[in-house]
């Protein structure tokens, strides 16, 4: 096999083309994507890439892309031939393109991370469906670094209205947005919305008593409403008689279009887009899954086997769905169901994450995670301290971290050289304080600004924490080229998208993160998933480039 891209760690005169004459002596790495030079020339491994010259779309006209396929397709530069990049500043910059209507997440353009140490640093397109009922992230560029840091102090972001529980939440057109659930005679589900700073109602979108499910989908915020049996969560149950069972999408200021109510369903779990399309599954009997026609109408899709399908995620080409009528995992492809399993000793699954290009579920009533082994076979990675459930997954800054009932308390997945033998768990907060109560619960995570944030019952209040150092563009990527850089500038991180800048880091200390690293230089994957789209002229410079040096490498495509 020959690895069509060209790797400069010696620059070399003329090597380069004209847009980046300014920083030829700094220069690190240049992937180009094009060229013809064996990978035994380069001590390199390119793996299932499809390279071309690039089109006139936008992106890049003066070079050839690279094609990442979304499962197999990657380039690992060994650690000796790697960018030491150490406490130094440095800028990594990269044309990447996205699809609009994918069957896979987007994943890591570059990483070079270890998972034991937790040192390291990665730069991807982030995408998190069934974080238990939401699709909390969709299409977020995040940039950051650690290096072995363990966690702070938790925020405490306050209470949402009188919410006993926050079911969801979506990062949408560079804010955080909530749904509640608020028992009351007299109240309703409410939307939230937290610029960084404060909290802002949005209004209650239905009567019934909770905003249960959030989803971004072709550039409008999506929510399903519910009654929720709060009984499931061993608390009184909610004097609101009003079922659920409608899709709304916010118009802004306070504005809801009703998109149609799902037929017979009381309850809406779990919303997700699969190749251009929304779907959303029903909470209670009886099961239902539907997709979104527009307007106001729906198409059933079907169930496997009259099962209940819940979260739902996508994952290299397929929607898989968690149930509660057995600890099984469900696969969709578009048009048929199948069983993917049982999960051993659960009686419910409740949430996923691609970690590291596997597929994760969460489940009840042992609180351990799975990894999906292939075909129906489901490897136990360990139980979440003395837990009894575990509801969402997130994958944030390099690693997987987890939500728990019955004390609300967040672990980190340490794993270790053998995934088996010395896999941990090590927990990282207790988020609810609520006395008398038999379940407390960390039900919903996003990441937005940066941070990983944790909505809870039954005190109904958000939690944030920062992990390392992070940078976010809190929209959502549109589908086509964009012009991506991260800069590491003495003391903070920068992020730019397409020659704007979008995201600073809080500040550190110049020699706080030490990236030197014995591990791979890995462009196509790293710490989520692999990598779908298009790169070209990947680049890493051994200085922090200014805004404006920047701009020029944006508007020169």
């Amino acid at each position: 096999m020959r690895a069509h891209f060209v790797l400069s760690l010696v620059i070399v005169a003329g090597s380069l083309s004209s847009r980046a004459e300014t920083s030829d002596a700094y220069l690190l790495g240049n992937w180009q994507l094009g060229g013809d030079v064996t990978q035994e020339e380069l001590d390199a491994f390119s793996t299932d890439i499809d390279y071309r010259p690039s089109g006139t779309d936008g992106g890049p006209t003066a070079a050839e892309v690279a094609t990442f396929n979304g499962r197999t397709s990657q380039i690992e530069i060994p650690a000796s031939q790697a960018p030491r990049l150490g406490t130094g500043n440095f800028t990594i910059s990269v044309w990447a393109s996205v699809e609009g209507t994918s069957t896979d997440l987007p994943g890591e353009i570059i990483s070079q991370y270890d998972p034991i140490t937790r040192k390291g640093f990665r730069l991807g397109i982030d995408s998190r469906p069934g974080v238990t009922s939401s699709q909390a992230n969709w299409r977020n560029v995040h940039f950051g670094i650690d290096n072995g840091s363990e966690p702070g102090e938790w925020t405490d972001h306050g209470r949402l209205g009188h919410a006993v529980l926050i079911f969801g939440m979506t990062v949408f057109d560079g804010q955080l947005f909530a749904g509640t659930c608020e028992a009351g005679l007299d109240e309703a589900g409410r939307v939230f919305r937290f610029d960084g700073k404060a909290w802002t109602d949005c209004g209650a979108p239905d009567r019934c008593n909770s905003v249960s499910s959030l989803a971004v989908h072709d550039g409008h915020l999506y929510v399903g409403v519910s009654k929720y049996r709060l009984r499931g969560s061993s608390l009184a149950e909610s004097d609101n008689p009003n079922l659920g069972g409608t899709v709304y999408r916010y118009d802004g200021d306070n504005q809801w279009t009703n998109c149609g109510k799902l037929p017979d369903v009381e309850a809406i779990n779990g919303m997700v887009v699969f190749d251009g399309k929304l779907y959303a599954s029903s909470m209670y009997a009886p099961a239902s899954f539907f997709r979104y026609e527009g307007g106001a109408k729906w198409t059933s899709c079907g169930v496997p086997d009259d099962k209940r399908v819940e979260s739902l995620t996508v994952h290299n080409g397929h929607i898989y769905a968690t149930g509660y009528d057995q600890g099984a995992v469900y696969r969709y492809d578009g048009e048929n169901w199948e069983q993917m399993g049982i999960i051993e000793g659960a009686t419910q699954t409740y949430g996923f994450a691609t970690y590291r290009d596997d597929l994760y579920v969460s489940e009840w009533p042992n609180a351990k995670v799975y990894r999906h082994f292939g075909g129906t076979n489901w490897q136990d990675v360990g139980q979440l301290g003395e837990e009894k459930e575990t509801m969402p997954l997130v994958v944030y800054n390099g690693k997987m971290y987890g939500g728990t009932l019955p004390l609300a308390e967040v672990y980190r997945f340490d794993e270790g050289h053998d995934l088996v033998a010395s896999t941990s768990w090590t927990q990282v907060a207790r988020l609810d304080h609520t006395p008398d109560v038999r379940y407390r619960r960390v039900w919903t995570m996003s990441v937005f600004q940066g941070r990983l944030f944790a909505g809870v019952l039954p005190s109904g209040h958000v939690h944030s924490i920062e992990i390392g150092r992070n940078v976010t563009h809190d929209r959502t990527l549109t589908p086509g080229w964009h012009h991506i850089a991260a800069v590491r500038d003495s003391d903070h991180l920068n992020l730019y998208v397409d020659g704007e800048h979008v995201s600073t880091s809080t500040s550190f200390g110049g020699k706080e993160y030490d990236l030197t690293s014995d591990q791979p230089l890995r462009i196509g994957y790293g710490t989520t998933d692999h990598f779908r789209g298009q790169v070209s002229d990947l680049r890493i410079e051994q200085r922090a480039l200014t805004p404006e040096e920047i701009s020029m490498l944006a508007k020169s495509g």
